[in-house]
């Protein structure tokens, strides 16, 4: 009997944490993501510090940044690719009202990882992808406190783009524990967890653990 090819299954989902969009004791906080970074696996921190000075985002970023090297994550900002390159970011992550892809490529240098917020649009993504996004992030696939919901998306919208493109996928939104799992089945490369991690019950360590375990069931 002839021997069926064999089909390359995908790297297993993995988390990508956002902070809290405010952090009002700077060493707590540090002492929260050693403690996650030391439980469970995640890709990425991105730092999503919403209208505050930029001293203050600076000094998060120092202060953060060691944490996530010492931990093989990369650090991403959020909107900001002048500060991101200032401060030594591994990337930025800009939203469809914020700076340009071209814009963030150009002052962030060739080899930054440049993420897009595309919303519940295919088109949008296809756009960031073909223009160079190193990922593109669809959501909110569930409410969320973290920010206003205006666009929702469906988890089929990630399963149409893990069968079309190349390009990784962040799903966001509202995403726990309970439901990471079928995001990462429909064909999340990424999932995006803040509240889900910072404000678990038993704390972050906790929370890492209980999403290694289920995204490991979702493979």
């Amino acid at each position: 009997m002839a021997r069926q090819p064999q089909i390359p299954s995908r790297p297993a989902c993995r988390l990508y944490l956002i902070t809290p969009p405010a952090i009002p004791d700077l060493e707590a906080f540090a002492a929260d993501l050693e403690a996650a970074l030391s439980a469970g696996d995640a890709a990425a921190l991105q730092i999503r510090l919403k209208d505050v000075p930029d001293a203050e985002i600076v000094r998060a970023v120092e202060r953060l940044g060691p944490i996530c090297r010492a931990h093989d994550v990369a650090l991403i900002l959020n909107d900001r690719p002048d500060l991101a390159r200032a401060t030594g970011c591994d990337g930025v992550h800009v939203g469809q009202d914020d700076a340009s892809l071209a814009e963030a490529r150009r002052i962030m240098g060739p080899d930054a990882m440049i993420g897009v917020t595309c919303h519940d649009s295919r088109h949008l993504a296809m756009e960031a992808a073909e223009a160079g996004a190193d990922y593109v992030a669809f959501g909110a696939f569930f409410p969320t406190g973290t920010k206003e919901v205006v666009h929702r998306a469906e988890p089929e919208i990630l399963t149409i783009w893990q069968e079309t493109m190349e390009v990784p996928c962040v799903a966001i939104g509202g995403i726990t524990v309970e439901n990471a799992a079928g995001l990462a089945a429909a064909g999340a490369d990424f999932v995006a967890v803040s509240a889900g991690v910072w404000a678990y019950p038993q704390g972050p360590a906790a929370a890492m653990r209980a999403f290694d375990a289920a995204l490991a069931g979702a493979a």
